[in-house]
């Protein structure tokens, strides 16, 4: 697939076809990961495949959002008002388990840390922050050259706790989101995608 229709393809999905994706084009989307910009030059960053749904069950520590309700709760306290914004927390939030334990390819990204990642003590501290989601969006577009389309999900704290028990990570890393990745079911209901005119969001010279 072409780059641009690559970009243009890429979708959140949350609903995955039962299949699982070959341990080839796994590595070929890893590989893309791999080929993303870096603070340090070093591309100190690892992933851990779940695949064994047994072992996926261990790993996620978390459940589906299923009430209305709730869901309106969490948005009017965040103060979300964009309505298509609204209706994509409405489609996600009662898929956020069965979205990372149906998906096709569970990934766990990790990036080595310097220092603690939520107390920087300047904006460079965050580099390794920003270098494994440069890593990731490359992740997103290459599986989207495959056909294959997924998800992440930005854990909460307790779920990091529980992961660190679970697989037992290095200290000195950290994993910033849950990557779920799948060849998507077929009619599934999407989002409203937010139009933004790039002339809009372009300033020249100064804002």
């Amino acid at each position: 697939m072409e780059f641009y229709e690559a970009v243009e393809t890429r979708r959140t999905i949350r609903e995955f076809e039962d299949k699982l994706i070959s341990e080839d084009i796994v590595k070929r989307i890893l590989s893309a990961g791999l080929k993303a910009p870096t603070n340090n030059h070093l591309r100190e960053w690892e992933f851990v495949i779940v695949n064994d749904k047994k072992e996926r069950l261990k790993v996620l520590n978390l459940k589906d959002m299923t009430s209305y309700d709730d869901c309106e709760k969490m948005m009017d306290s965040y103060g979300m008002t964009d309505s298509d914004q609204r209706g994509m927390y409405h489609i996600a939030m009662p898929k956020q388990f069965s979205m990372l334990y149906g998906a096709g390819c569970l990934i766990l990204p990790f990036f080595k840390l310097r220092d603690p990642l939520l107390q920087p003590s300047c904006l460079s501290s965050l580099n390794e922050f920003a270098s494994i989601w440069c890593c990731i969006e490359n992740i997103l577009l290459a599986a989207a050259s495959e056909g294959i389309f997924g998800v992440t999900r930005i854990p909460m704290e307790e779920e990091l706790i529980h992961i660190k028990n679970t697989i037992n990570h290095p200290d000195n890393y950290a994993m910033p989101c849950y990557i779920a990745l799948g060849y998507p079911k077929q009619n599934i209901k999407l989002p409203v995608q937010k139009v933004i005119n790039i002339e809009d969001r372009i300033h020249l010279n100064s804002w």
